[in-house]
């Protein structure tokens, strides 16, 4: 089998860290969390996973391993809620990078979207070619006008995730975005994961380095979830849990005790969370 082969310092390079973190944590933590695909992707990747192979065993290498599929996990728990009332939704998944929790939710009616920067998608194709009622589609999220391409019925109803993505837009790109939505699929939900100043400053703190950004405040973080984004619409009813402990134990017998620690520490002072919005009808 011919492997896809990937360059170093590319949009693509990015994709395989969370995907490594996938892999890492169905290894050592198979209770909390599987995912198959994981390992049968990179089987197909030419790329040196040396490095990370290197610190797998490290306490910052698992922990952010572990994050990645809690996150994933939580998501998941909550497309599926959305599916068992809503069968034959469309199920979108913003800035899909290498994740197919769509298809890991799929309940042979709904109907999936993965949409994401053209050579992204290009890759996802080598990689993840579209199935059965899905669709890879390489569109610009601040474009609003990749809704019109999502065949989401009012009364069929469409649930939207976004994994590791709002954390690169500004706080004024990410209202608009979530408005519109609002605005396009009454009765939908949209899931994302969402932390706080500190814990974004963190995250992007390679990536502002080698794109020259300095106003890190401008980039979405949030503090008091509800109140601060129910301001944004009369449509959004807002929830959220913390994304380490807020959906499942830890209770893996390989979760260290330092990974518990740094997993209160992540939803709590950091604010890692999982935001669930509900996209009310507004009468006219």
């Amino acid at each position: 089998m011919k492997k896809y082969k990937i360059e170093k310092d590319t949009v693509q390079e990015t994709l395989l860290i969370p995907l490594y973190g996938r892999k890492l944590c169905s290894e050592r933590f198979p209770t909390l969390f599987t995912d198959d695909s994981a390992a049968r992707l990179m089987e197909k990747i030419d790329y040196d996973f040396s490095a990370l192979e290197k610190r797998s065993d490290s306490i910052v290498q698992v922990f952010g391993a572990l994050e990645v599929a809690m996150r994933q996990s939580d998501i998941a728990w909550e497309v599926r809620n959305y599916l068992k009332e809503h069968p034959r939704a469309a199920v979108i998944n913003l800035g899909c990078g290498l994740d197919d929790t769509g298809r890991a939710c799929d309940n042979g009616l709904c109907r999936m979207y993965n949409i994401d920067l053209p050579d992204v998608i290009a890759l996802r194709e080598r990689l993840l070619p579209a199935g059965e009622r899905e669709q890879n589609l390489a569109l610009d999220l601040r474009d609003p006008k990749w809704m019109d391409v999502i065949d989401a019925r009012p009364s069929d109803g469409a649930v939207l995730f976004a994994a590791g993505v709002f954390y690169y837009f500004t706080t004024a790109q990410v209202r608009r975005m979530i408005v519109s939505m609002a605005e396009r699929f009454p009765g939908g939900r949209l899931v994302f994961d969402a932390a706080g100043k500190t814990a974004v400053k963190l995250m992007l703190k390679t990536w502002m380095k080698q794109a020259g950004i300095k106003d890190v405040g401008a980039y979405f973080s949030v503090k008091n979830t509800k109140a601060e984004l129910e301001a944004w619409s009369p449509r959004l009813f807002v929830s959220n849990k913390g994304y380490m402990l807020g959906y499942q134990k830890l209770d893996d017998p390989a979760v260290r005790p330092i990974h518990r620690l740094l997993a209160k520490i992540a939803d709590g002072p950091m604010r890692l969370q999982i935001v669930r919005e509900d996209f009310r009808e507004v009468p006219r």
